[in-house]
Formats: C-alpha cells, structure tokens, sequence
C-alpha cells in the first residue's frame, strides 16, 4: 500500500513553465539578469541592473542619437561585387545576398545627414549584423562620400564604427579602403572641419587602424573590445598573459587611446556639446 498518493498524474516542469512569448525577453550577457524587451528599448538597449550596453544596429544609433525624422540616407542602393570570385564555405555573391535578406540592410554601413539637438551633421554608422560590420569596398566609397558631403557642406562628421576589420573576401581591395578614408579625414582636418568618431563594441582589425581611430574627439561606449589584433593572437604571439580589461575602454581611455567612455543614455548630449565647442 503506498503512503503517498499523487493529487495529478504525469507533472512535468514542461507543464508548470510560464507560457512567455519567443523573443520578448532577453537574458543580459554580463549580470545574467532577464529582461523585457520593451524595457531594453527604453533604456536605449543598456542592462538596468548592471549597465552592460547590448550590441545594436544602426538604426537604434540613428534613433538614439539624431533628431527624430532627420535623417536622410545616401548611397542606400550601393550593393558589394565579387570582384575575385571568393568561395570559402560558400560563394561570397550568395553570402552577400543572404546577409541582405536576413538584416534588410544591403552593406555594412548606413550613411547620410541628420541632425543632432538641431546642428546639421554628416553621419556613418557600421552594423555588425552585417558580415561582422567588415569593411569591405562599399563600406569604405560609403564612408568616403559621406566625408565628402560633410567637406563640401561644412558640417561636422560623425562615425559610429562597430566592425570585425577588414572584409577579407575582398582582399586587397578592402585594404585599400583605409588609405582612401584616411586621406579623406587628412583633408577634413586641414578645413578645420570637426569629425568625432564613437567606438562601440567591438572595434578591430583595418577600421581601428584607419578612420576609427583618426577623430578629433574620440568616444568608447563602456565596456568595447577595441583593438587591431584580438587579445588572443597577442598572447599567442608575444607569449604572455595580458594585463586584466586589455583593449577594453577603460584601458584604453587609461592608456590615452580613447578621449572619454559615454554611456549610451548620455551619447547625444555629449555629442553636441563637442559640436557646440569645435564650432563656435
């Protein structure tokens, strides 16, 4: 005779799990803390419990940092070739076409001008869902006309770079898009027309080694990995542990490669303030 008799039969954890729809929450990377997608949102994708700022696109910066409808995209239709036939795991032509239909977004940046607290400005921002934000050729003739727009307008230009480096699938052509976005910075620079370059996470390889790093002003949202080579072919090569938070803002902005860390909720204001000083 048992001594214990069950009230249900067949309970299973399935059975007393809350029925959440997919997608609406969002488990943080950092302090493990689960959170509401909305809420994400309101607070600009930034983990209310312990500030770890979420990767996002580029047009959650285009809305957090510009003014409400005052964005206007150029080049929007500029699409990559294939120029040297590259196949690794499959045709770079089809992983371009994939990538476009699974982001929407037809290359690795968003360029155009906007607006920010009412001073007109030329504006890039790279999305790292696209190829891992790799520079490739159209990434680099993107960045260099809006350059271009803000020498020939007189407004200040502003860089969001969140890439991987290079677009090796392109090879040299890709490098060469750090020569030819640097010389178009030099000639900012000599018309004393200011350009402030953001750092978000991650910011590595031929980006950090051109444009990313080129600013007058030059901002780290917290916590970005930024560097050329990653911490793991440091070690690799020079045979040592690395010091704790290498590459980080933090030590960066210790060390003197970055001028200040901005949290994204604050990124707009600070922003504008730097227009006001360089402009006036």
């Amino acid at each position: 005779m048992a001594w214990f008799k069950r009230s249900k039969e067949n309970i299973s954890p399935e059975s007393q799990k809350r029925d959440i729809p997919d997608g609406q929450w969002i488990k943080c990377d950092s302090c493990s803390e689960i959170i509401h997608k909305k809420q994400l949102e309101l607070s600009n994708w930034v983990c209310p419990k312990c500030d770890f700022h979420f990767r996002i696109g580029s047009e959650e910066y285009i809305k957090t940092l510009l003014d409400d409808g005052s964005f206007k995209e150029m080049d929007k239709k500029m699409k990559s070739g294939d120029p040297l036939e590259f196949e690794d795991t499959k045709k770079y032509a089809a992983r371009i076409e994939s990538t476009m239909s699974k982001t929407n977004l037809n290359d690795a940046v968003k360029t155009g001008t906007g607006k920010i607290n009412g001073a007109k400005v030329s504006f890039a921002c790279m999305d790292f869902k696209f190829i891992g934000g790799s520079m490739g050729s159209v990434v680099g003739e993107k960045i260099a006309r809006a350059i271009d727009k803000a020498y020939s307008s007189k407004m200040p230009m502003i860089i969001i770079s969140q890439s991987g480096g290079a677009r090796m699938m392109e090879g040299a052509f890709s490098l060469m898009q750090m020569a030819k976005t640097s010389s178009r910075l030099a000639r900012l620079a000599e018309a004393k027309i200011p350009y402030i370059s953001i750092l978000a996470d991650p910011t590595t390889g031929g980006t950090t080694a051109s444009y990313a790093m080129l600013g007058d002003v030059i901002i780290a949202e917290p916590k970005a990995l930024i560097g050329f080579a990653g911490p793991r072919v440091i070690k690799q090569t020079i045979g040592k542990d690395l010091p704790e938070g290498f590459q980080r803002s933090e030590f960066l902005l210790e060390h003197g490669f970055v001028d200040m860390i901005v949290q994204r909720k604050d990124l707009k204001e600070t922003v504008s303030k730097m227009i006001g000083y360089m402009t006036n």
